[in-house]
């Protein structure tokens, strides 16, 4: 077989590539897809009991007129917007997202301690050289030591110390000490700050529903249970885990970019092995917990979204309250039945009893209060993603100006969450548009805006 465009993925970025060449007019493409089914991690589950779980709490938000009329072309009407309600379970007290910004909800001794941090002379005056340096630079010591520091250690499963900031921009709040204090003096809460302000959600069908309708129309050109095992990039041949093989002119990768090196390229050099080895990613372990039974918070309904927990008192980073995003993610959209959906990283940094890990899950939402009294467990989902999170360590950025050149030589993009390896351009809307971007950079000479690794 041979094609044009041979594109490994059907998840954000492979269908956004498709999509895109298709309306460019261009029909020689294929795509790759190891599972049965379209999304990767954007793809949805529903469980024996009838409830919709997501690969981890993910919304739909947009930096792009294109993601824009394609959430209205596919979901129409059929989606459900919100206003984010996040907060964060720190020091025994819930305060509302960005913490930083609303420390005045903290138990008397660790607000001082975060103000005390803020003051003049008391953050270190360098250049931050790693993650954690530079938390400690802008935020100051208490906001560090009471939630930056331990959970970023929890979402990421690294210590900050060996990650960059250069991947920051608008994925954490920054904020300055007069406005802490007119915060706390006035009594005022700060709700509003990033791009996920609001959000869109598909009414039924979870996230995953938005990609098996972009899928649908390209069904001639997927290949389901179809995955690439090896990768000829001299020859400009690829071998399906099937045994056939596609010649093909450029190739767009969507997979773990550390994977394509060191197990499906023949021959790469021992400098692309090396620089592959050097990037790091964690794993997720998502627990869907469905329950007969609503939790309350401060005297109401919990309408909260999600919640953040940098404490150890339970083993997951967030939880979100699944059930607010769409009725149709409980059975029957049942108002007294509670989808809660929690999220715990691993790695070899931060190991995991996996095996133990749902009744651990179960124990905690108890102890944060997630999970109302007299409540009956019906559903216990699960599901661990070995790729969570690609992690922006030290070495990522000089890895990638290794990589990209030489693969790029032979006509192979690499592209998406773990195929781009760049947190900071990872949400799902980015996804989507590095492969749009892609194939119009392919058809039509159109430079891409979205990715950049140099």
């Amino acid at each position: 077989m041979r094609v044009d465009y041979a594109i490994i993925g059907a998840g954000p970025t492979g269908l956004g590539a498709a999509r895109r060449l298709k309306e460019l007019g261009c029909e020689s493409f294929v795509v790759l897809e190891k599972n049965p089914y379209a999304g990767g991690l954007s793809a949805s589950f529903t469980d024996a009991m009838g409830y919709t779980w997501d690969i981890g709490g993910h919304v739909t938000f947009s930096h792009y007129g294109y993601f824009d009329r394609l959430l209205d072309e596919l979901l129409g009407q059929e989606q459900l917007r919100h206003q984010r309600k996040a907060w964060v379970r720190s020091c025994g007290a819930w305060v509302p997202y960005p913490f930083q910004n609303n420390i005045r909800h903290l138990p008397k001794e660790a607000r001082w301690e975060c103000v005390r941090g803020l003051l003049p002379g008391n953050r270190p005056e360098k250049t931050p050289e790693n993650f954690r340096e530079w938390i400690h630079c802008v935020f100051g010591e208490g906001i560090a030591k009471t939630f930056l520091w331990p959970y970023n250690f929890k979402v990421w499963a690294i210590d900050p110390a060996r990650m960059n900031s250069t991947w920051v921009g608008e994925r954490v709040s920054v904020v300055g000490l007069e406005s802490v204090l007119k915060n706390i003096i006035l009594e005022l809460d700060e709700h509003g700050w990033g791009p996920n302000n609001t959000f869109a959600f598909p009414a039924r069908g979870g996230t995953g529903e938005l990609f098996r309708r972009m899928a649908a129309p390209l069904a001639a050109h997927i290949r389901y249970g179809c995955g690439a095992a090896k990768i000829d990039a001299a020859k400009k041949t690829l071998a399906t885990a099937a045994g056939d093989e596609i010649s093909y002119g450029a190739l767009l990768n969507t997979a773990p970019l550390d994977l394509l090196v060191a197990n499906q390229l023949v021959g790469a050099p021992d400098a692309l092995v090396d620089a592959a080895g050097r990037l790091k990613h964690n794993g997720v372990y998502v627990a869907g917990v469905g329950a007969r039974g609503r939790a309350r918070f401060q005297g109401g309904p919990d309408d909260r979204c999600w919640m953040y927990f940098p404490d150890d008192d339970c083993p997951f980073y967030r939880a979100t309250n699944f059930h607010n995003y769409s009725p149709a993610n409980v059975p029957e959209s049942d108002p007294g039945r509670a989808a809660l959906m929690c999220e715990t990283s691993f790695s070899a940094h931060k190991p995991e009893e996996l095996s133990g890990l749902m009744d651990r899950t179960i124990k905690g939402l108890d102890s944060v209060g997630l999970l109302a009294k007299n409540a009956e467990v019906e559903s216990r989902f699960e599901l661990t993603v070995d790729y969570g999170y690609p992690v922006p360590c030290l070495e990522r950025d000089l890895a990638l100006r290794v990589l990209h050149p030489w693969l790029e030589r032979q006509a192979i993009f690499s592209r998406g969450r773990f195929g781009g390896w760049k947190y900071e351009v990872g949400n799902m809307d980015h996804s989507v548009m590095q492969g749009v971007e892609w194939a119009e950079r392919m058809i039509t000479k159109e430079p891409e805006k979205t990715y950049q690794w140099n």
